[in-house]
């Protein structure tokens, strides 16, 4: 895949039916943190809010979600156990994505997380 220049960009590089796994996920991450803002960091879409990123996520081979929060993926690792696929990678299917609600508390934890470390001094505050 080339260097994306938006997440569109990237979405539209990725074949069915990730394409689908994905746009789904995207939806769900923008339901839990609406104040959330999309940006490609590392060459994949993620989130950004208050200057800290939330999550990112991919295809190469298969879909995956980065909480890049170990804390995070710890804190639900019972229910994270079948879309473990290393310290922080968390890999799913079309035919077998995350549940939404668990997806929702990922996130919300992580803006939790986020907002305890406080905002980046970058950031204009709102």
């Amino acid at each position: 895949m080339d260097r994306p220049v938006s997440v569109q960009a990237y979405l539209s590089a990725v074949p069915e039916p990730a394409r689908t796994a994905l746009e789904t996920l995207r939806a769900q991450i923008r339901a839990a943190a609406p104040e959330a803002t999309e940006t490609i960091s590392y060459q994949m879409p993620g989130f950004r809010q208050d200057g800290r990123m939330l999550v990112t996520s991919a295809f190469r081979d298969h879909c995956s979600l980065f909480p890049m929060s170990v804390r995070v993926i710890d804190a639900h690792a019972e229910e994270l156990a079948p879309y473990r696929a290393g310290k922080g990678t968390l890999r799913f299917t079309a035919e077998r994505p995350i549940p939404a609600a668990l997806v929702e508390r990922l996130v919300r934890a992580r803006i939790e997380e986020n907002a305890a470390r406080g905002r980046r001094s970058s950031e204009p505050p709102r």
